[in-house]
């Protein structure tokens, strides 16, 4: 992964748990800000999807992209662009440690390229965001439900 923003958060529930709901890509508009769509395009054998295209609406980047998914049981899972309209790279993962008092460390780690010019500081920030909103928004869906 080239460079890279990485940020954590703790989540009151089971590795499991948390993997079901990022693995449930059609609920993803209702929690998953800026996500207008989101429909597997690939099952994998596993169970999982393989790849998944989305249709994406956060100011200043609205895109229409495929993602393609690798599944390490309930600990991470990583993906990478397949193809997208304005996003040139979107490389990611979710890492998932489980501390052992029923709560997980959820690592989100983000690059992201796009195909207009951004200075570095305002492309990390940008990922910075994200990522923030990425995981606020994914702990207040696992906890609540």
């Amino acid at each position: 992964m080239a460079e890279q923003t990485t940020s954590s958060i703790v989540i009151d529930a089971a590795p499991a748990d948390i993997m079901a709901v990022i693995g449930d890509f059609a609920a993803y508009p209702e929690w998953a800000k800026g996500v207008t769509k989101a429909e597997v395009t690939v099952d994998g054998d596993d169970g999982w999807a393989e790849q998944v295209f989305f249709a994406l609406d956060v100011s200043p980047i609205k895109d229409e992209y495929t993602l393609a998914y690798e599944w390490d049981g309930y600990d991470e899972v990583t993906w990478t662009l397949v193809e997208g309209k304005m996003l040139r790279a979107l490389d990611g993962a979710y890492t998932l440690t489980d501390r052992g008092d029923g709560s997980t460390e959820v690592t989100y780690r983000l690059a992201l390229d796009v195909s207009i010019p951004l200075i570095g500081m305002l492309k990390r920030k940008g990922e910075k965001i994200l990522i923030d909103t990425a995981l606020k928004g994914l702990k207040k869906r696992v906890e609540s439900l």
